[in-house]
């Protein structure tokens, strides 16, 4: 494989003052020396109150709350051409919860990433913990910056270890220094010079070093505690500068005010490594140990400064052996022996620095640089293209072809005005019209494909179902019609529940992902009118179908108050009827079985998943555990329940006739099992359900034929049903999509035994 020779990076960039943008903008230029013979550009994430003046280099800019961009970004690099994607992952820095956002942007990549991941927590929250499993399924390869980083990456998110880097924080170059020069330079000759910097807030722990001062200007009076950095945007927009305030009042109130000096800017590199040079010695009293990476605390090491430290994560791999000096969290006592212990021992302090600069040999940017282009070239030998059309066939037994994902029979069901919703064998059947059922599974088969890059149904096509539903919504009902002739007249002014949830399924999906930015926001708009109906119904398939498009929409519309209240409320009415009916190791929402049962345990399981609620996460995945248990055969094989045995109270599901649409419901499910919960059971079962479409059920017969695509619409007690209508071909496509986008995880993140989030 030749090496990369286009990398784009996504991540804060210079001028933003914050250490991501210094390090993508530092990395992105170690990358790009002529020795390399690579360019770099950047997608730079803008916060929501700023517009800077980027360099030339960053090609797009990402408002952070802006889920529509994520879309845009991840089109852009597709068509761009670029060999891989440099990811700098920090949860604080993408819109959504804990950073979601980027997900969707990852999703829809075609290109290997590489992603350094900024921030490890030993102990996230639900939603964290999902972030960053989700966020290092969809990445080729991670670095961790430490090795304290790999354990965690390993141990707490069950990430495969073959699949991370660890690679140093990146320095500048500069050659050993004398502090007395630079001193000159800056005019703090004959001075003792303690310095700290980055963006000033209270985690830094810059009040300990002040309270630490009195001790250390009893042994060198003419010590000078310098803070370099402007105070973190966030913290100047919330409180202004009565931080910095309060930490003037502390020095003068102990009598060393004159000896702190507060430097309230952002400064250049250049500026930056000249006071680095001139310190005696370098302090980072952080209060919090889950820092796992300090840009400062690399500079200053690197450059063999003589630091003392708290023991948060980066300091102790630093540190170690010698190359520093470690302090107990928040002890001011400890702080200011140490700190004075330096500078009265001139020997001692040189010592620790030449063992740091020594140290720091690995940490350059030329190395650096040359390390993460051998990560991205292993990602790139590793890489398989994410398209759904290479991945549908894996572990399928009697499996279609591997040359595409077959749409042939799909667009032979379809007309200007949308696809209909019959067939006699594989002829479409007129005379039953067009529902908008079918038009809205195909509005989601578009919005699925759409997510993953898939460009096998053209715009055009897609256009055609969302101008049915358009026209299906009846304003003056508030509902959406369902049944339309073939000559084009409604047979009613409004169409079932179920269909108006299912409808409002596919418009989310489509106000996330559809390829088209005027048609993401008509979906997102029809949604927010006809959301509100829902609250009036009283069947739980259209609740669970609703709360599967809110998933989505609320995603792409946060801001939007309202569907997240219908969210909840739906959600609750769901677990309110499992509550009443579930009992002697029965877990189900009803007295007897109905068809796409596997809809409510997943709506439970994404709404848990999404609003970080553990109740609704352990009630779905109760009643799907329950429901599998009625579905699978003798031998084992998936057996969904028959048409025959609907709703009968306290029986065994009756064995036909089994259709499409409950394997369907069940792969969905089960892949939502497995995304919240990394059991490979689940994806396990996912496979079996799908592999129902393929032979393994209970007459063995393939129901789907490879070279078109088509799909038999079930199984009768004797014999295939050999119409192969609108229903059953969307429903094996979407199912296919779905394995597709779940089989690029490599392998999952954690085992059963690892999952603790419902314990």
């Amino acid at each position: 494989m030749t090496p990369a020779k286009r990398i784009a990076f996504i991540g804060n960039s210079l001028p933003r003052q914050c250490g991501i943008a210094t390090f993508t903008s530092d990395l992105s230029q170690a990358m790009s020396e002529p020795v390399h013979h690579t360019t770099t550009s950047i997608i730079a994430i803008n916060d929501d109150y700023q517009q800077y003046l980027y360099p030339d280099n960053v090609i797009f800019e990402i408002r952070e709350g802006e889920v529509e961009d994520y879309v845009t970004a991840a089109r852009i690099l597709n068509e761009g051409r670029f060999d891989a994607v440099s990811l700098q992952h920090e949860f604080g820095i993408f819109g959504g919860p804990d950073g979601e956002f980027i997900i969707t942007l990852l999703s829809q990549l075609r290109i290997p990433v590489v992603t350094t991941c900024h921030t490890i927590l030993a102990e996230p929250t639900p939603s964290q913990h999902r972030v960053l499993q989700r966020v290092a399924a969809k990445s080729s390869r991670l670095v961790a910056m430490s090795e304290k980083g790999r354990g965690l990456l390993e141990e707490v998110y069950g990430v495969d270890p073959a699949k991370i880097d660890v690679i140093a924080h990146g320095i500048p170059d500069r050659a050993f220094h004398d502090p007395a020069t630079a001193k000159e330079k800056r005019g703090y000759q004959g001075r003792s010079i303690i310095l700290t910097f980055g963006l000033l807030s209270p985690n830094k722990g810059i009040e300990v070093v002040i309270d630490a001062m009195p001790a250390i200007l009893k042994q060198s009076p003419e010590a000078l505690y310098i803070v370099l950095g402007a105070t973190h945007p966030n913290l100047l927009r919330q409180e202004g500068e009565a931080y910095r305030e309060s930490l003037g009042a502390r020095a003068d109130h102990l009598g060393v005010g004159s000896s702190v000096v507060f430097l309230n800017r952002f400064v250049d590199q250049a500026t930056l490594l000249d006071f680095i040079a001139l310190c005696d010695v370098y302090v980072t009293p952080y209060l919090d140990e889950a820092q796992m990476t300090s840009g400062t605390l690399a500079y200053s090491f690197g450059m063999g400064s003589a630091v003392v430290s708290t023991p948060y994560w980066h300091a102790l791999d630093l540190l170690k052996e010698g190359r520093g000096l470690l302090v107990p969290f928040g002890d001011a006592a400890a702080t200011g022996k140490a700190i004075a212990s330096l500078l009265g021992d001139d020997e001692a302090r040189l010592a620790i620095r030449r063992h740091a600069y020594e140290a720091g040999r690995s940490m350059i940017w030329p190395y650096v640089a040359a390390l993460y282009l051998k990560s991205i070239d292993k990602a790139r030998s590793a890489y398989r293209p994410r398209l759904v059309s290479d991945l549908v066939a894996l572990r399928i037994k009697q499996p279609p072809q591997r040359t595409g994902l077959k749409l042939g029979h799909f667009h032979t069901m379809c007309d200007d005005t949308g696809i209909f919703q019959h067939a006699v064998y594989s002829v479409p059947d007129r005379s039953h019209g067009y529902c908008v059922d079918d038009n809205a599974r195909a509005l989601l088969l578009a919005s699925h494909l759409s997510a993953v890059g898939e460009t096998g149904i053209s715009d055009r096509m897609t256009a055609s179902f969302a101008g049915f539903v358009e026209h299906a919504w009846n304003p003056d009902r508030g509902r959406f019609r369902n049944f339309m002739s073939y000559d084009r007249r409604w047979l009613e002014e409004q169409g079932s529940e179920d269909s108006h949830g299912r409808t409002l399924w596919a418009l989310g999906a489509c106000a996330l992902s559809d390829s088209d930015a005027p048609r993401r926001r008509w979906a997102g708009a029809l949604f927010a009118r006809a959301m509100s109906a829902t609250l009036d119904f009283s069947s739980p398939r259209a609740w669970a179908f609703t709360l599967l498009g809110l998933d989505d929409y609320c995603r792409a519309h946060p801001e939007d108050k309202r569907s997240r209240i219908l969210r909840m409320r739906l959600a609750e009415r769901l677990m309110d009827l499992e509550r009443r009916v579930s009992k002697d190791g029965r877990h189900w929402f009803e007295e007897g079985l109905s068809y796409e049962n596997a809809r409510l345990s997943q709506a439970l399981i994404m709404t848990g998943l999404a609003t970080d609620t553990h109740e609704y996460l352990e009630t779905g995945l109760k009643t799907l555990r329950w429901l599998m248990t009625q579905q699978t055969g003798e031998s084992g094989q998936f057996r969904p329940v028959g048409t025959e045995g609907f709703l009968e109270v306290g029986q065994r599901p009756k064995l036909f006739d089994q259709q499409p649409v409950e394997a369907t419901a069940t792969v969905s499910a089960c892949l939502s099992a497995y995304a919240g919960t990394a059991d490979k059971s689940w994806f396990e079962a996912a496979m079996r359900s799908f592999n129902w479409f393929t032979g393994s059920n209970d007459h063995g017969i393939s129901l789907v034929d490879p070279e078109t695509g088509s799909c038999r619409d079930g199984l009768h007690p004797d014999r295939a049903n050999e119409n192969r209508g609108a229903e059953s071909v969307l429903c094996y496509l979407i199912s296919c999509a779905e394995i597709g986008r779940a089989s690029r995880v490599e392998r999952p993140v954690l085992q059963p035994a690892d999952y603790r989030q419902l314990s």
